[in-house]
């Protein structure tokens, strides 16, 4: 009998970590902190501060993780409508709003109060402004217009920015630089996304591709135009002095693909060059960041 309780509490365990790992999009978490590093490690001179870059991931990692639950309890409601999203555990009852809220709150004062305290202001005020204008403004957006993207792409190109932020103590054009290579980035990216999903989002109402005739080539047209937009921003770290050849021929040759793929998605509309292009989208980031860090060394 006592064998058969721990088991059960051991499933019960179980399930509930799997609720929260749901609720904190553990790997996309993953993945943001890590650019969030990156830009630490792009930004620092000398010697890495271990405790200053512990404090941006545990700081980081819990003001991303409270940002994506706070959006889970705004579209519980829409959550239940989608394939891809109606198990989450808010829109399946599994977690109450209230549960869910407190964990919210909680980690979200903590993380961004790691950044203020152990890093500095400025890494605090980002963070605090990624958490709300993702959670809510971006959120509420989604149903209401395609600039939702654009709204969106502002939180999501802050943790590079962040992390030089925390690093050095100030703005810079660097820290810049790095801002808008992950900004525009983010529209071929997402709308490739959308492009896949776009049968999905629309049992929620949500209008996330750039043209009201979505899978089209005005949608198409708009993917072209910021894939080919980071040619030339991909010049820029070159040519401020940030970083050296390698990088420059790095980011010119993946927004070169990116924009290959986006035309021949004009040429097609098919959901299967739509997958191309953001598996490559996902690899172009991590490559760009990892590109300016051999410059660097």
């Amino acid at each position: 009998m006592k064998s058969a309780a721990i088991h059960t509490e051991s499933i019960g365990l179980k399930a509930k970590l799997s609720d929260y790992n749901q609720l904190i999009k553990f790997r996309l978490t993953f993945t943001v902190v890590l650019s969030s590093v990156l830009g630490f490690i792009l930004g620092n001179e000398g010697i890495i501060e271990w405790s200053s870059l512990t404090a941006l991931i545990i700081g980081g990692f819990l003001t991303v993780a409270s940002s994506n639950g706070i959006n889970q309890i705004i579209e519980k409601d829409f959550d239940k409508l989608m394939t891809r999203t109606e198990n989450r555990p808010i829109a399946q009852n599994r977690m109450s709003i209230l549960e869910a809220g407190i964990f919210c709150a909680v980690t979200g004062i903590v993380g961004v109060s790691v950044l203020g305290l152990f890093l500095n202001t400025y890494a605090a005020l980002l963070g605090f402004a990624s958490l709300m204008s993702y959670a809510f403004i971006y959120t509420p957006l989604k149903r209401v217009s395609s600039l939702a993207v654009l709204v969106g792409a502002f939180p999501g190109a802050i943790p590079p920015l962040l992390g030089w932020v925390a690093a050095t103590g100030s703005f810079s054009t660097a820290a810049i630089v790095l801002f808008l290579i992950q900004f525009f980035w983010q529209f071929p990216h997402f709308w490739a996304i959308a492009w896949i999903l776009d049968d999905d989002y629309k049992k929620a109402g949500y209008r996330l591709l750039p043209t009201k005739s979505g899978r089209s080539k005005e949608s198409a047209t708009q993917i072209i135009f910021y894939s080919a937009l980071l040619i030339p921003i991909g010049i820029l770290p070159y040519v401020l002095g940030i970083s050296g050849v390698i990088s420059m021929w790095v980011i010119i040759a993946g927004s070169i693909a990116l924009t290959y793929l986006s035309i021949k998605l004009y040429r097609s509309l098919t959901v299967k060059d739509a997958k191309t292009l953001m598996f490559a989208s996902i690899i172009y980031n991590p490559l760009v960041l990892i590109s300016l860090l051999i410059d660097k060394i």
